[in-house]
């Protein structure tokens, strides 16, 4: 039996966050292939960000860490690459998405949560070059579910909510 005294420390130190993030990138993809809209600012909908191709549920909104973006731009030989050429809705930096994994989080106006890692698809050897799904594999960000609809703007904050 565990003693309940030992589990704490380790859930508090879970729990915990450094700083808020922020909102460095936005960008919408009407259909699968198609061409990245960047935008200032977008609605967040239930079925995703307003103009994307996303759907209702766990992966309506995709995010990736801008601090992951060199360490792909690295293992393709790159010093850097476009935003939009990794296909996720949000690039934002100075908070870890990983360890918010199920938690609420606020970005902007809206609510949505964490729910599953954002795997590469086929496509990323297609805008990245040859490489480019290995290279993301580790690196693709997270999906999130829209708990509620809202409004983000490129330097919104995002912070957890529970």
């Amino acid at each position: 039996m565990t003693d309940r005294t030992e589990v704490r420390p380790l859930h508090d130190m879970i729990a915990r966050w450094a700083q808020p993030g922020r909102v460095e990138w936005i960008g919408v993809r009407p259909a699968r292939a198609a061409d990245i809209t960047v935008l200032d600012r977008a609605s967040v909908l239930m079925s995703g960000l307003d103009g994307d191709r996303g759907r209702a549920g766990k992966r309506a909104v995709t995010l990736i860490q801008a601090e992951h973006l060199p360490a792909i731009a690295s293992c393709l030989g790159r010093d850097h690459i476009d935003p939009s050429l990794f296909r996720r809705n949000l690039v934002v930096r100075g908070i870890n998405l990983a360890g918010l994994k199920g938690r609420s989080i606020e970005i902007g106006s809206a609510v949505v949560k964490i729910t599953t890692i954002c795997a590469p698809c086929s496509l990323m050897e297609r805008f990245l070059g040859h490489g480019g799904y290995a290279a993301m594999r580790g690196h693709g960000g997270w999906c999130a579910e829209v708990v509620t609809p809202g409004d983000v703007t490129l330097g919104a904050v995002v912070r957890p909510l529970d």
